[in-house]
């Protein structure tokens, strides 16, 4: 045997119960599960592939009706197209028993989205404490390069908060994950109305979602951005459970006189004009991500010439395809469920 199928072996044997524990059935190519946490639309478990000698994160979705079966689709439409320094790379996306998707998306009622492992979340490092102003800064650089990216693909994350944005400490390089609640908006077109409540972690939801929660734009994502970089100065969230009420008053806006936030009164006027500009109540007014990035405040790290856009945005017609095919699978769905008790009555 390779010195590379002894490691799995060994592997597999040390983590061998928990596949069938978490109910994973992937086959034997991954081996040494160990759960990491919960994603918008599954369950999060790291593993070995003997394939490819690499740890993964591999992200289990239950497809059981036609709701999680348009969530568990429009997430894996969106992450194949999205290839960037700063969103976690996913490699493949695979059904029962390891099984290549090939268009089959359909006829599984689970799926694993393959994708790269990181060492940690800034959820866990903020547990610590607030962090070095040089750290949070360059960790603010580099999500609002990957947001520049998402939103010029014309996609909300819409559910942006530290436990979804991924570090590797050894060389300090965030990553943007889980896109399980991720939407296509074409900004061409109008879509007040089609869209969903309350999906934003309420600590990172933006005033427009508490006013219209069924009308909002890439805006959403820039709160919360804003939000999180708060939440790296101070070491505390910004607007906790008990701060939702003031958030629909259009004059309570960060200043570093505001005696709620007095680990404000210590950074440097660029930083607090920062903050100010990204959490303006306004959606309009708001730092866009490519206006963020050339704030004075980034300049330390700023390069417009490698903060790349999509060439493949999404477009309407994508959204539109989603729902006559979700449509055509709730059918489907709905004959199969009916033929399965018809047969159940007929045996009895």
């Amino acid at each position: 045997p390779t010195p590379a199928s002894v490691t799995a072996k060994a592997a597999g044997e040390a983590g061998g119960g928990l596949p069938v524990m978490y109910g994973y059935d992937l086959g034997c190519r991954f081996v040494n599960f160990r759960p990491l946490g919960f994603g918008a639309n599954g369950l999060v478990l790291s593993a070995l592939d003997s394939k490819s000698c690499r740890k993964v994160a591999v992200k289990k979705i239950t497809i059981g009706d036609a709701r999680s079966m348009k969530h568990a689709f429009r997430e894996i439409k969106i992450i194949r197209r999205l290839e960037h320094e700063n969103i976690v790379k996913v490699y493949e996306v695979l059904g029962p028993k390891g099984t290549n998707l090939r268009g089959d998306f359909f006829k599984f009622n689970v799926v694993y989205i393959v994708q790269e492992y990181m060492e940690t979340d800034l959820a866990r490092l903020l547990e610590q404490g607030k962090l070095a102003e040089e750290h949070a800064k360059l960790f603010m650089y580099q999500l609002l390069r990957g947001l520049k990216y998402i939103h010029s693909a014309n996609v909300l994350h819409r559910d942006l908060k530290p436990a979804n944005i991924f570090i590797s400490t050894e060389d300090l390089v965030l990553k943007i994950g889980d896109f399980g609640l991720a939407r296509i908006v074409d900004q061409h077109y109008s879509h007040k109305g089609y869209l969903s409540e309350g999906l934003v972690t309420k600590w990172y939801r933006s005033p427009r979602l508490l006013l219209s929660p069924n009308n909002y734009t890439k805006a959403i994502d820039m709160w919360a951005a804003g939000c999180i970089l708060a939440e790296m100065l101070t070491g505390r969230m910004l607007f906790a459970g008990r701060f939702l009420a003031p958030l629909l008053i259009p004059s309570y806006l960060i200043s570093p006189s505001n005696e709620t936030i007095p680990e404000f009164v210590s950074l440097c006027s660029a930083a607090i004009d920062f903050l100010e500009k990204i959490l303006t109540f306004n959606p309009m007014d708001r730092l866009t991500a490519e206006m963020g990035l050339q704030h004075p405040y980034m300049s330390p790290y700023s390069c417009p010439e490698d903060e790349p856009v999509s060439q493949h945005p999404f477009r309407i017609e994508d959204e539109i395809d989603d729902i006559l095919l979700m449509e055509k699978c709730s059918i489907l769905i709905f004959n199969q469920t009916r033929r399965f008790f018809l047969n159940g009555k007929t045996c009895k």
